[in-house]
């Protein structure tokens, strides 16, 4: 056995791992979420379906294909948690391992068999160096790992550096968002269909935002995925 192997197995004796939900020890062969956790994952497979409540909250919005959540992201939820974890406690592990079960739900679908390219929202520079990475860019490496579909992570970028969406209405979202998207190489996604990634949509004005810059490359389509849908 490794010299690496034999430490983790003495830190995991000592410092076991547990369920980022319920707290439980995790075996060896669980990640982040117990087998029994991630079996109460509330998924919606509203891929399934069109005009679903989130196609209804973005329609006419913005142009776009289709949208699909993973799961319903509600207070007390398995999910807040684990979102909560990946975006402020340096768990990067949660979004890969939340998009690799995504993408496998999404293998074999008519909603995934079009895209052609997984764009995740980004983050501003300076908010990414602060955290130290990007949620939604771990998010599309799962799903991109589940898929085989390609990542374009710097095309799509964030030019201006502002506050928090967390405490806001929708209108002062909005308002938060609007022009703070640009894409850097339009031709690379012209006539391209793209998956725009994101964790959680709420009142859908980051993503309404994001679709607005991508709407500048010529022949573009858009469908959009999320790990989490605000009920």
């Amino acid at each position: 056995m490794k010299r690496n192997d034999l430490l983790n197995e003495f830190s995991t004796l000592f410092f076991p791992e547990v369920c980022v939900v319920c707290g439980e020890e995790l075996l060896s062969s669980e990640e982040s979420l117990c087998l029994g956790c991630m079996y109460k994952l509330p998924r919606t497979h509203n891929y399934r379906e069109k005009n679903h409540a989130v196609e209804r909250l973005m329609a006419g919005r913005i142009p776009f294909e289709r949208i699909a959540s993973f799961c319903v992201y509600t207070k007390g939820g398995v999910m807040p948690p684990l979102i909560h974890q990946l975006k402020y406690h340096q768990r990067q592990e949660i979004g890969l391992l939340l998009g690799r079960l995504f993408g496998e739900d999404l293998l074999g679908s008519e909603f995934l068999d079009p895209v052609e390219i997984i764009v995740p929202v980004p983050l501003h520079p300076r908010k990414e160096k602060q955290r130290g990475y990007n949620q939604a860019c771990l998010i599309a490496q799962g799903l991109s790992q589940a898929t085989g579909l390609p990542l374009a992570v710097d095309n799509l970028i964030r030019v201006v550096y502002n506050p928090t969406q967390t405490t806001r209405i929708r209108t002062q979202r909005w308002e938060n968002v609007r022009g703070i998207f640009r894409v850097t190489n339009p031709d690379a996604f012209a006539y391209k269909h793209l998956l725009l990634v994101d964790d959680v949509i709420t009142t859908g004005s980051t993503l309404e935002a994001c679709g607005i810059a991508l709407g500048h490359c010529l022949g573009v389509k858009v469908s959009i995925a999320t790990l989490g849908e605000v009920c």
